[in-house]
């Protein structure tokens, strides 16, 4: 079990070798902390950690003091300290924190460096040959540098890595990728200390063992420095029509502009770039005196615009940044002093963690305003308040042995000095996400890189390493170990265009699905300006910037978020309770409570509410689990499944984050169908695969993982191949191994992402066993319901003209008046 270190403990003493930069941080005014004190005290001692306090409290010094002061009192000439941050945008923010207090020390035997995808050749050529003291990098710069040859010799001398927003990293493939390398690591380096940092998580203890190592001892360091959370909402006035659906929330606009100070600097977050791009140019055309201190950040935009805007911010030159998740994690923009969050969160760490933009000081509250886009959005709003207040945040899981990651690895430590297959086994399971790992499946996944598998062995191409006299693994081919370089790394996605003035000054990147559906001459916006289309070539599209306004913007996939599990549970306990609720946004609120207590019920936490109906579009039902988009897409074809087998029906189905609708065209006899039953978790696996074209969804799937485990290839010195391409080949490998090599493991792990990421089964396990023992709420409606009507339009909306629409919603809320 981790050791846990707290500030309520007595103080710990500075360590002797840290004291000169904890005399430093007094010398400006700040007394360290006894959570810094006791990280420093721990790294003294030999030991590796993390550190959970909240944003702005000073983690970046707890963690890096203790090496800092260890490389200051005893130099060395190679690498000492990685830093190793998820975001390459503020890599350059930490060199900085990190030079400052050793130029004001006047420490000259110790050198600071960053190394990204942004770094200058020059500057990559440099570290080739000698690596700084300290180096910040990414994930997948770090594993550029363990395909090196000389990569045991370059990391020897290594004494500690630091994960920065390490949350951040866990829960994904990156994460993965990290583990693997720091298992490595260890290897090179058998006293490396390895400090995480995080100030949203709830589950310590795992995420301690992903960034320690399985089975390695470790230390939680914790403090309670209070950063009251204020959230305030913008919301209608008592007789406005609020929309029951949608996530844009442009109706919100003329509210949100009475909220903005332009004499306070103001981040406004959105959850999607194509609503960034919305949001930004309806500010713009409603106050066009802003338009000097306002600009737009989000990770399609061009890196020297975005770093311009960060500088801006910084400097008190821009006040007003609409901007998305690029702006969540890392930059410290102390003079912030207010954010704006426009639509629900859809979790809870996700708000702390943008509050925590604001007033970036110990101590300080930090002030933000919530937007609702529709009127269950009010709701969540006053949940994610009750949440804070109790401590409640998502846990952040691990990805457990993902192949694609093992079989890029396997090359990478080919190329980097090469490996033996017992050592290396050995080593790949001291990582926590591959600790279970079988000597069957390493030998599988060996067998894929080594011999192409069992199909694919007479194309030297997927042979791509080799054994030599000595039993070592090695990349022998120089094309493969070039392309293997070029497409390192686990960050997959549709296929970018640049988007470049013919002057040939980017702009940023667009998905190439938008660029082609472009005619030549038609205006668009993004990057905050209206462009007009002139040509592409290759993988290039060129635009002009002209006068005037287009409602047409990009729209990148999978941007939609879907509520977290613990955020789901409180909009459960808060909507129960809404009705005596003192809350701003339930007393918005009390109407769409009121009608839906008249036309049906208020579900408790241990009920699940399913309404059936008849309007003109058929026979529907309705069910509330709240538990997420995702899930409830694939629970809805799961209960369509499973009632298909009581009585033949076709159902149409619609879900969002509260819940999914079944529509029949014909009669169904819905309320006599539904019991327990029908939500049991027995065969769940098994009806889940038949409930889905599970066949064309794991062949999608498949070009992600054919990318990262390196059976095709995207990028290629000086091009980039098309998704077209990519996409055809992809599914080519897929048919081949459908055929030929059905037990494939990457087939398998195809299949298994595709059920966690489209319906996130193991959330679905969890909550049919929850409903197994709620009591179910069948009510018989007359019209869809305040909790329906939202799903209704979901299915609609796509397939019918806008005006419809409304026009169908108004006559449905003109019955609810009466009810109100």
């Amino acid at each position: 079990m981790p050791a846990c270190a707290s500030s309520r403990t007595p103080a710990a003493r500075t360590p002797a070798s840290v004291r000169p930069l904890a005399e430093w941080m007094e010398s400006l005014g700040w007394e360290p902390f006894t959570f810094q004190k006791r990280a420093w005290a721990a790294y003294v001692r030999g030991e590796s950690g993390l550190i959970h306090v909240p944003t702005g409290a000073g983690k970046t010094y707890a963690a890096c003091f203790g090496a800092m002061g260890d490389l200051i009192a005893r130099p060395q000439s190679g690498l000492g300290m990685l830093y190793i941050t998820p975001l390459r945008a503020v890599s350059r923010d930490v060199e900085l924190a990190i030079k400052r207090p050793l130029e004001a020390l006047g420490v000259d035997t110790v050198s600071v460096e960053t190394r990204t995808g942004d770094t200058t050749a020059s500057v990559r050529a440099r570290q080739r040959w000698k690596l700084p003291t300290i180096l910040v990098t990414t994930p997948e710069s770090l594993t550029l540098l363990l395909t090196q040859a000389d990569a045991a010799d370059k990391f020897r001398e290594l004494r500690c890595v630091v994960l920065d927003e390490w949350h951040e990293l866990l829960s994904s493939k990156r994460g993965t990728q990290v583990e693997l390398a720091l298992a490595r690591l260890r290897r090179f380096s058998p006293e490396l200390r390895t400090w995480g940092m995080s100030a949203t998580i709830s589950n310590l203890d795992e995420a301690l063992r992903a960034a320690v190592g399985a089975g390695n001892p470790g230390v939680i360091v914790t403090a309670r420095i209070e950063r009251p959370i204020v959230i305030e909402s913008v919301l209608p006035g008592e007789d406005d029509l609020f929309p029951w659906a949608g996530h844009l929330g442009m109706h919100q606009l003329g509210r949100v502009l009475e909220a903005l100070d332009p004499s306070e600097s103001t981040l406004v977050f959105v959850n999607t770039r194509s609503q960034a791009e919305r949001w930004f140019h309806g500010i713009e055309l409603a106050r066009p005196e802003y338009r000097a201190i306002m600009a737009l950040h989000h990770g399609s935009i061009d890196r020297g615009v975005r770093e311009k805007v960060e500088r801006g911010l910084k400097e008190g030159s821009i006040r007003i940044v609409v901007a998305t998740s690029s702006l969540d994690l890392g930059v410290d923009f102390a003079p912030v002093q207010h954010v704006v969050q426009i639509g629900s969160p859809k979790g809870i760490a996700r708000l702390m963690q943008r509050a925590g933009r604001a007033g970036h000081q110990p101590g300080q509250s930090c002030r933000i305003t919530c937007v609702p886009t529709h009127g269950l959005e009010m709701i969540e709003v006053a949940a994610v308040r009750r949440a804070i207040a109790a401590g409640h945040i998502e846990p952040r899981v691990s990805e457990r042995k993902p192949l694609d990651v093992l079989t890029q690895h396997l090359v990478t430590c080919a190329l980097g000095g090469g490996f033996r297959s017992d050592e290396l086994y050995r080593e790949v399971c001291t990582a926590n996400a591959f600790a279970d790992l079988t000597r069957d499946e390493f030998e599988w996944a060996l067998r894929l890189v080594r011999d192409g598998g069992d199909v694919l062995g007479a194309y030297p191409e997927y042979k791509r390493v080799v054994q030599d006299t000595e039993g070592v693994y090695r990349v022998e081919n120089g094309k493969l170990a070039t392309l293997h370089r070029f497409n390192v790394g686990t960050i997959t996605g549709d296929a970018t265009m640049d988007l470049r003035f013919l002057s040939g000054k980017r702009i940023g990147s667009i998905e190439e699905n938008f660029i082609s559906s472009l005619k030549i001459g038609q205006r668009f916006y993004f990057a905050g300006r209206t462009l007009e289309l002139v040509m592409v070539c290759d993988l290039t599209a060129y635009a002009r910037a002209v006068r005037g306004s287009t409602s047409l913007t990009p729209i990148w996939s999978g941007t939609r978020l879907p509520i977290s599990e613990s955020l789901s549970e409180a909009v459960r306990q808060t909507l129960a309770a809404a009705s005596d609720g003192t809350e701003p946004e339930l007393r918005a609120a009390s109407r769409l409570i009121r009608v839906q207590q008249a036309e049906s019920i208020i579900p408790r936490p241990d009920e699940l509410l399913c309404e059936t109906c008849r309007t003109r579009d058929g026979y529907h039902l309705f069910v509330y689990p709240f538990e997420g988009r995702l899930v409830h897409g694939g629970l809805g074809a799961l209960i369509a499944l499973r009632l298909g087998r009581r009585e033949a029906g076709t159902f149409a189905i619609s879900a969002n984050d509260y819940g999914f609708e079944l529509l029949s065209d014909d009669p169904y006899p819905f309320a006599s169908l539904l019991d327990h039953d029908l939500f049991s978790v027995a065969d769940l696996a098994q009806d889940a695969l038949e409930s889905v074209n599970l066949s064309a969804l794991a062949r999608s799937q498949f070009r992600e993982i054919a990318r990262v485990s390196g059976l095709v290839f995207q990028n290629y010195p000086g091009v980039q191949r098309g998704m077209r391409q990519l996409q055809a080949r992809a599914g080519l490998l897929y048919d081949v191994f459908e055929q030929f090599d059905p037990g494939n493991l990457l087939m398998y792990q195809a299949r298994r992402e595709v059920l966690e990421r489209q319906f996130e089964q193991s959330r679905m396990g969890r909550l049919l066993a929850r409903l197994g023992t709620s009591r179910l709420r069948v009510v018989e409606t007359a019209r869809p319901t305040p909790l329906g009507l939202p799903l209704l339009v979901e299915r609609i909306r796509g397939r019918v003209s806008l005006e419809s629409v409304d026009n169908r919603i108004e006559k449905i809320q003109a019955k609810w008046k009466g009810l109100s």
